[in-house]
């Protein structure tokens, strides 16, 4: 391990022992806005260690009350997204397995699935629909898994329902990740074999990296509108929005 690593993994360290701390100390008597707050600077400060640059791409501004749905790439996805749009996630179980990171966005708000389980399934999708009653801005990673960079696959359509029960549109999120060429950055991926722990090593150990977030159109889902409409209407807009990039010479 350099000697540059090392710092950087120390930084790392100290930082989520300081998530540790604000979620022991603060968040028990800390109201919605507050925690919004904490958790937008303390995501920020974490990609700042990991030599994470977020850019918002050009579009339409994102909503302040929706049903987000992105494409999944990186454990690096959920804090580009709190480091912008504050959201409740929904994510699946293995996320809570992350060492303190889970414990930490569990913490945050974030409502773990196992695959499979409708009985779970059918609980927190009433707690979404109230989240999102409440005006909450919830999220969700469609795909229900990690793909590599510039690929997408289809998206799960039962969670789109809960924007159609609370009558809130859905807000579809393009998530890349750029190297100082312009180029997919071959770190990110977190896909196959790759542990936890190695993808954070890669992270840290590699070269900058330009995280590009760009917040689309936003999919009305009112009443009589099917949720695989809406899944299928959000993976078009993503997918059209990850088309190949150029790579500068």
């Amino acid at each position: 391990m350099t000697p540059k690593l090392a710092w950087r993994l120390a930084r790392l360290v100290l930082h989520l022992l300081a998530g540790l701390a604000t979620c022991a100390l603060v968040f028990p008597w800390a109201g919605m806005a507050l925690r919004e707050r904490l958790v937008r600077r303390w995501s920020a400060r974490l990609l700042g260690i990991c030599r994470v640059r977020v850019e918002r791409a050009r579009g339409p501004a994102a909503l302040d009350h929706a049903l987000v749905v992105a494409n999944h790439i990186s454990w690096l996805d959920i804090f580009v997204i709190n480091a912008t749009l504050p959201c409740r996630f929904v994510a699946k179980a293995e996320i809570r397995a992350w060492p303190v990171l889970g414990w930490l966005v569990a913490q945050a708000g974030t409502v773990f699935i196992a695959r499979g389980n409708r009985r779970e399934l059918r609980h927190i999708f009433k707690g979404l629909v109230d989240a999102l009653g409440q005006r909450q801005r919830v999220a969700f990673f469609p795909e229900g898994t990690t793909a590599s960079q510039g690929q997408l696959l289809p998206f799960h359509a039962n969670l789109f329902e809960a924007a159609i029960d609370a009558a809130v549109p859905v807000q579809p999120c393009a998530l890349s990740y750029l190297d100082v060429r312009g180029g997919w950055h071959a770190a990110v991926d977190y896909t196959g074999d790759t542990s936890f722990v190695d993808s954070i090593l890669r992270v840290l150990g590699g070269e900058p990296i330009v995280a590009r977030l760009a917040s689309l159109a936003p999919i009305p889902a009112g009443q009589g509108t099917h949720r695989r409409e809406l899944a299928q209407a959000a993976h078009d807009a993503i997918q059209a929005a990850l088309q190949p990039l150029d790579i500068a010479p």
